[in-house]
This record gives C-alpha cells, sequence and structure tokens, in this order.
C-alpha cells in the first residue's frame, strides 16, 4: 500500500534510506552520510512531499517529490527486485510531465534502475561535498 508518510514514520523512513545508502553508496565517506542522515531528518523530508511504501503495516520504501524532482527514492534491500520501486514512480509520475533525479554516477543500483525505467542523462556534474560525480536525469512522462 502506497500513502502519504506521516510524523511517526520518520524513524522508519531514515533507517530505510541509512540501509538503502549504504548498500549503493559505498564510496562516500561515513562523515558525508552522517551528514546526509542529519540533513535527512531537518531539512529534507520536512520539506518534501513523501509516500511510503508499506507491507503489513511496516514501512519498507519511500519517494521524496520536491515540485518535479525525485529528491529520495530508497527500499530497503531485501525488498529490492520486488518492484516497489517501479509503483512508487507510477504513483507519482501522474501528476507530472517530466521527471528529474540526481544519482551518483557509482550508484550503480539507482542507475540500473532508473535506466531501466527510461531515465535520460541531461548533465554530469562533479558533486563538491562528496568529491563524487553526479548524474542528472529526466524522464519526459507519457500520462495518456
Amino acid at each position: 500500500m502506497i500513502r502519504k508518510h506521516t510524523a511517526l514514520d520518520l524513524e522508519q523512513i531514515i533507517s530505510i534510506w541509512y540501509e538503502s545508502s549504504t548498500l549503493a553508496h559505498p564510496f562516500l565517506s561515513s562523515s558525508f552520510v552522517e551528514k546526509v542522515k542529519s540533513d535527512m531528518t531537518n531539512i529534507y523530508i520536512p520539506n518534501s512531499e513523501t509516500w511510503v511504501y508499506e507491507i503489513d503495516n511496516s514501512v519498507v520504501g519511500f519517494i521524496s517529490m520536491i515540485d518535479n524532482e525525485i529528491g529520495g527514492l530508497f527500499v530497503l534491500p531485501n525488498n529490492h527486485s520486488k518492484g516497489i520501486g517501479t509503483k512508487l514512480v507510477n504513483f507519482i509520475k501522474k501528476n507530472y510531465s517530466e521527471l528529474e533525479v540526481e544519482v551518483f554516477e557509482k550508484n550503480y543500483i539507482g542507475r540500473a534502475f532508473y535506466d531501466k525505467y527510461g531515465f535520460k542523462i541531461i548533465k554530469k556534474y562533479n558533486h563538491l561535498e562528496s568529491c563524487n560525480n553526479v548524474l542528472r536525469l529526466k524522464l519526459t512522462v507519457n500520462n495518456s
């Protein structure tokens, strides 16, 4: 089931982000990850539209939107390849004509998902805080 997140979901959302991010981003320094974890709690989730995916009353994934940008899409690793990420993107895309997302170039898990979904690279730049290349991707949505 997909539903709008509530404040009671925040701890699970951060836990999902941390577990998934650790798997997808082994190249990030622990100090950078801790800063982002704090920012997720205090800045990103409170200032985004976030929906969660629940199985048996337990949150296993989430998607956060800032305008037409996917600010975060994370699913617990033991729930990867079950269609949850696709269901979350399908759920939100009906509200947009275009979706954009940024993904680390070395995030092979995220890149494979977005490539499969049809996102295309529109920009590449160096992310100064993490010293890693980031790809900006775009999907033109056909809602007809």
